[in-house]
């Protein structure tokens, strides 16, 4: 008869459970909440960082990889520039899709007027160009179009991004011009900034017979080159020497594309920093659930030595214990789903990112909080499990 009584069912346990969690709903929500702030933090910071590797990921596969840019070689040394035929040896090669090329203007200084002080450039630098620059490396315009690199074209430039926010330049009209070389010239395009190659973003680029009126020496500083995506590293072993047949190690050779990938590999380096400072949280939040269950085990001694008295056996008050603490895990551990969920969202949304949560995160926060729960209240389901009745009935 005793055995019969004793016996729990899972659902009469899980009733238990919620009636205990309900008699107490302030410490509830606070002990939760610890849980909670470690879920949200670890899912937000996994979150936010799959958001932004699939932005880079976006980037990536809009711009393509296949973009190699050569250069002088950096090094010890006096290394000396290329050579003004590279443009044209570079795009006598098979694997070579499209190239363009540009080169500094050492004296070059553009102003917005010239009332403007000549020292005060706001570090925008000239660059003459060859062939479609903005084409060659995905780039795109806010206003207007690219320069006439034809010889008898007319002096024009186009703006940088940057360039064109330093000189208060947001659109081009037939009015919009630019103080360059002790003359007017019309500014026919403003360029959206070039994630492959930020650094031309505050530049002002010219054609090349404009440049030359301006001192350019006619040695280009960078070829940009897009290649055949499937022999991009066999491009990038021949084009140092197809530049300098005799001294490739003259000529640098990159990918523009490393770069980001570096950057999104640095990002989840950091991620993993974060994912353990979130760690930490959670776990101060397990100590936080047994706390409260051992507190608990306290004030309910009375109620124990009824249970005991009419016929529970130590077992079915352990396990009684044990399903309130999963309890309050798992609510912790939704809430802070939803929260980390929300913050990822709103966040990704707001720097206009793709969302991107791994169902791995989740899962892990969800099975987290179960093994928190579990192991935060083993302690006190045991200490209830062993309170004697006749001690427990004595505190009624």
């Amino acid at each position: 008869m005793s055995a019969v009584r004793s016996r729990v069912s899972p659902a009469d346990l899980l009733r238990l459970g919620v009636f205990g969690l309900r008699t107490r709903p302030g410490r509830v929500v606070l002990s939760a909440l610890g849980i909670a702030i470690g879920i949200a933090a670890m899912i937000a910071v996994v979150g936010i960082s799959s958001s932004s590797k699939a932005k880079v990921d976006q980037v990536l596969d809009a711009l393509g990889t296949n973009v190699l840019t050569a250069s002088k070689a950096q090094g010890f040394g006096e290394t000396p520039p290329l050579p003004d035929t590279a443009l044209e040896s570079v795009l006598r090669q098979d694997d070579v899709e499209s190239a363009a090329a540009v080169g500094t203007v050492a004296d070059g200084a553009v102003y917005r007027n010239e009332f403007i002080p000549a020292p005060e450039t706001k570090g925008i630098g000239v660059l003459a160009a060859w062939g479609d620059v903005p084409k060659v490396l995905g780039g795109t315009f806010s206003s207007g179009h690219w320069i006439d690199d034809a010889p008898d074209a007319p002096p024009q430039v186009v703006l940088g991004a940057d360039a064109a926010e330093a000189l208060g330049i947001d659109r081009v009209d037939a009015d919009t011009r630019v103080w360059i070389g002790g003359q007017w010239v019309q500014v026919v395009g403003v360029l959206e900034p070039i994630q492959l190659a930020d650094d031309l973003d505050n530049q002002v680029f010219v054609p090349r017979g404009f440049a030359q009126q301006l001192g350019f020496d006619g040695a280009p500083s960078s070829v940009y080159t897009r290649v055949d995506p499937e022999r991009v590293e066999q491009a990038r072993d021949v084009l140092a020497g197809a530049i300098r047949p005799g001294s490739p190690q003259d000529v640098g050779v990159t990918r523009p594309s490393d770069a980001l990938a570096a950057k999104n590999a640095t990002d989840e380096s950091f991620t993993g920093l974060l994912v353990g400072i979130g760690g930490v949280a959670l776990l101060v939040g397990g100590i936080g659930v047994a706390n409260t269950m051992v507190i608990t085990v306290l004030e309910r001694r009375a109620e124990v030595g009824v249970r005991r008295a009419l016929g529970a056996r130590r077992r079915n008050i352990r396990d009684q214990f044990l399903v309130e603490s999963l309890l309050l895990s798992f609510l912790g551990g939704v809430a802070g789903v939803v929260i980390g969920v929300g913050v990822t969202i709103a966040f990704a949304v707001g720097q206009g990112w793709p969302i991107a949560i791994p169902l791995w995160a989740v899962a892990g926060g969800l099975g987290a909080t179960v093994v928190i729960g579990g192991v935060s209240g083993l302690y006190p389901a045991a200490r209830a499990a062993r309170i004697p009745p006749t001690s427990a009935l004595a505190a009624v």
